[in-house]
């Protein structure tokens, strides 16, 4: 980068990503474009941008804490499962052509959508949260091959976390968006040093966009709580629909 509006845009689009990722997911979508636009070779953005993810997710986890959202050990378990699946996903070299990636990515975008709006309500007054014995497993067990999807490229996996967490475990949004952020901190931090044992961290412009991604997770972890369940719902069906949009069309 050579021009100090490169700076000014990171930070900008930072904020943006930071809210997206918090309070639904698909951050990534804009931001690996963005670093690649910006001079960075494919694989040092996605390496680069999980500096700014680890900072993003450390802040929405204290954000949600300071509001008395957390869900830990839980999280903690799900977040190690994962951990072990993100270096299997960061480690591995996947070849597949970029237009078939966003066509298929559109379509489980499209899909998260119909989940949303057609999926049974659950009155999660009346149900207990389901969070030990083989309900732990089975989320231990998915948060796996979350974890390694997750050190792949991580675009668009907090729409699935949040919904999984939702229906399987009978988390509230706002506090499956509590343990999603914890569980993305931990298995990206395997990720990321990955990344960085293969040379491919920018660490400058990670943390210049790590600026924004931590101003806009903090913002938007107690946004999300003072607003409840229904604010997270109607983000999450805008921004999946606006992602499923430009991944099919464009």
């Amino acid at each position: 980068m050579e021009e100090w509006y490169h700076y000014v845009l990171l930070i900008v689009v930072g904020f943006a990503v930071g809210f997206i990722n918090t309070v639904a997911g698909g951050g990534t979508l804009l931001s690996l474009p963005v670093l690649i636009f910006l001079g960075l070779p494919p694989s040092v953005a996605n390496g680069t941008n999980r500096v700014a993810i680890v900072i993003q997710t450390a802040f929405a986890t204290a954000g949600f804490k300071s509001k008395g959202v957390t869900t830990f050990p839980f999280n903690t378990y799900l977040g190690a499962s994962a951990l072990i699946g993100a270096i299997i996903g960061a480690s591995i070299a996947v070849d597949i052509d970029g237009a078939v990636f966003n066509k298929i990515l559109a379509v489980i975008m499209i899909a998260v959508i119909l989940i949303i709006i057609f999926k049974p309500k659950t009155n999660l007054k009346d149900v207990h949260e389901r969070l030990t014995g083989k309900y732990l497993w089975l989320g231990m067990l998915a948060f796996f091959f979350f974890g390694i999807y997750g050190g792949f490229i991580n675009a668009g996996l907090g729409f699935i976390i949040i919904l999984f967490l939702h229906f399987f475990n009978h988390m509230s949004l706002v506090r499956a968006n509590a343990t999603k952020v914890a569980v993305v901190c931990i298995y990206t931090l395997s990720a990321l040093v990955v990344f960085i044992l293969n040379d491919k961290v920018n660490w400058a412009v990670g943390f210049v966009l790590a600026i924004g991604n931590a101003t806009g997770a903090w913002i938007a972890s107690r946004v999300s709580v003072n607003k409840g369940d229904g604010f997270i719902k109607t983000f999450l069906l805008v921004v999946v629909g606006i992602m499923a949009i430009k991944l099919w069309f464009f």
